[in-house]
């Protein structure tokens, strides 16, 4: 019995482990192969050329850190020659038929001339272990390198919104 014990109890150390040092930034991603608005394979924009701000959004809650993001938008906060912007739909997770959450981000590209990808299956979320990102807004800086130097799921605290914008400020 205490044997059973003490196997679980490393068990459960060594999962704490793993899961601690999922989280752990800056660390290595890849471009992964997601999909346009056209549902046509697609890489991430400027992979290597650029520091990427990435908001990998599910549909069913745009508006999460509406006001910060249009901050950011408005202000030009994070804009830079060194750093691009784009959005990732997070399909798999939508309770809107895919076609209609395409034509929506079509339309949005459209007015603003934004680019907008898509991700049918977690691919994005499984390969940079992100966890759980359904109902998010998530936030990530990925750098020139391919580490990724922030993420934030959910909606952001103004500590959360301060230090998006320090580690931004490393990247312009």
């Amino acid at each position: 019995m205490k044997i059973k014990a003490l196997l679980l109890v490393i068990a459960a150390a060594f999962m704490f482990n793993i899961a601690a040092n999922a989280q752990a930034l800056p660390r290595p991603v890849r471009n992964v192969e997601i999909q346009d608005l056209d549902a046509k394979k697609a890489r991430l924009p400027w992979w290597g050329e650029k520091n990427l701000l990435i908001f990998y959004v599910d549909p069913e809650v745009p508006k999460q850190n509406h006001d910060f993001i249009t901050y950011l938008e408005t202000s030009g906060r994070v804009q830079g020659p060194n750093i691009e912007g784009f959005g990732i739909v997070n399909l798999k997770d939508a309770v809107y038929p895919n076609d209609l959450v395409r034509k929506i981000a079509d339309a949005r590209t459209a007015k603003n001339g934004a680019t907008i990808l898509c991700d049918p299956d977690h691919w994005i979320s499984s390969a940079w272990r992100l966890g759980d990102c359904n109902n998010c807004f998530v936030i990530m800086l990925v750098n020139k390198k391919g580490e990724l130097v922030f993420v934030h799921k959910g909606e952001m605290s103004k500590a959360d919104q301060e230090r998006f914008i320090a580690a931004a400020d490393k990247l312009r």
